[in-house]
């Protein structure tokens, strides 16, 4: 049995009344901590992490309003992977909830309830619904969570990454993406494949420097685009990728001229 289907196995029986059901953290040394990502809503602070059976000490709890990912290099995907990195976390988890204002909240509401706080419209992005990662379906929320971060290059491949629902209600808990399926099928799939090509991108990208970056004017903003696939994601590292190629190009000093051949030295003229 791995974490998550002890943790589900758990869930299911604390929904069934038994507060005493707990995941054996000792059998999951390689496994735990588990980062998660939540929404601030605070019906979930009771909730959560009793309902997954982990200790508090094995949760790593991150939150913000309606557990959203906007891009694979995005702050929340930044905290995500110094999760793993610093703190020591195995797994991760995007977990959405029932009932998500967030999600209930239109543009044009959002728009309103800015207004009478003294947030002037001129002064936010173009594209809101894009900015704030506005969603109309919890499940679709999650899975584009999911999806942005088994994608970034900040996770590793071997680091499972789940997607589950919580009935804020109920407490129980349905599990929408099991990382476990898909980091196997993205390992030797056609998307293991654009991963990786990624990856290489990225790290030529990486290799370059920020500051030389900075002075060719390269597009770095690009790579924290919105990308809704493996095949978007590279199309952004390889658009990197061909924008510094280019501008090192442009730039590159002039190949120097061949020095001129010496000049010629008359002979004097032969005696009679």
């Amino acid at each position: 049995m791995r974490l998550f289907e002890a943790i589900l196995d758990v869930n299911k029986r604390r929904v069934a009344g038994d507060p005493t059901a707990v995941v054996p953290v000792a059998e999951f040394p390689t496994a735990l901590p588990l980062a998660a990502l939540t929404c601030i809503d605070a019906r979930l602070n009771k909730l959560l992490p009793d309902q997954l059976g982990i200790p508090e000490e094995q949760f790593i709890w991150l939150r913000n309003a309606g557990n959203i990912i906007t891009s694979p290099l995005s702050s929340t995907m930044r905290s995500l992977g110094l999760a793993c990195a610093v703190k020591g976390a195995k797994e991760i988890a995007i977990i959405g909830h029932s009932d998500c204002l967030v999600g209930k909240t239109t543009v044009m509401q959002l728009l309103e309830r800015l207004k009478t706080l003294g947030v002037d419209r001129a002064r936010l992005p173009e594209n809101l619904v894009e900015y704030f990662g506005l969603f109309a379906s919890e499940r679709q929320n999650v899975i584009r969570g999911v999806d942005f971060a088994r994608i970034s290059p900040l996770i590793g491949a071997n680091v499972p990454v789940h997607g589950l629902l919580i009935d804020v209600r109920s407490g129980k808990l349905e599990w929408v993406v099991n990382g476990y399926q898909q980091q196997e099928a993205a390992a030797t799939g056609r998307t293991g494949e654009l991963l990786k090509k990624a990856d290489r991108s990225l790290d030529a990208f990486s290799k370059i420097g920020q500051t030389v970056a900075e002075e060719f004017d390269v597009p770095a903003t690009k790579i924290g685009e919105a990308a809704r696939t493996a095949e978007g994601w590279l199309r952004k590292t390889e658009q990197i990728a061909g924008a510094v190629g280019e501008k090192l190009g442009r730039t590159a000093a002039p190949t120097p001229a061949s020095p001129p051949p010496p000049p010629r030295i008359p002979l004097p003229p032969r005696s009679r």
